[in-house]
């Protein structure tokens, strides 16, 4: 599992893990948009960093909510730091890399009734559904079947 770095086009090898309470000190709404403390005491939402192997900075961090009766995973919120947004980015694929491990780990729990959602903004629903395949539901977007299976082998499973 890696990403690319857009302008020297190397791959740095990727880990996706729990946030730990340490790490809300450094998740401030000013690199990563949204007020990430306040999932520190939720019992219902996982959130999970991702960052590049042997270093601790976040490049991204969502909070997951498992739907057991639906077999289905919500991702509540996901962000990218602020230097990893917009055509000046410096990493390629971390969106795309939450969502295929959300998708991995609800094939994990439920098997081949898994399902994956999520409520996106208003403008970032057309980016959704053509960069990730995401299927329109009304109001959320959703993963499953064959299009949960390629997220994971794009993203999860490339050389």
């Amino acid at each position: 599992m890696s990403l690319i770095e857009i302008k020297t086009g190397k791959r740095e090898k990727v880990k996706i893990v729990p946030v730990v309470d340490d790490d809300y000190k450094i998740l401030t709404q000013k690199r990563y948009y949204f007020l990430w403390k306040r999932f520190k005491r939720c019992t219902d939402v996982v959130v999970y960093k991702l960052r590049i192997s042997g270093d601790e900075d976040i490049l991204g961090v969502m909070a997951l909510i498992d739907v057991p009766s639906e077999s289905r995973f919500e991702i509540h919120l996901l962000a990218c730091s602020i230097e990893n947004v917009g055509k000046n980015k410096t990493y390629e694929g971390i969106t795309g890399h939450l969502i295929a491990f959300t998708c991995q780990q609800a094939v994990k729990k439920y098997g081949r009734d898994a399902c994956v959602s999520l409520l996106p903004k208003t403008r970032l629903k057309a980016h959704y559904i053509q960069q990730y395949g995401m299927l329109d539901a009304g109001l959320q977007l959703f993963l499953a079947g064959k299009a949960l299976n390629d997220i994971i082998l794009k993203y999860l499973l490339e050389a």
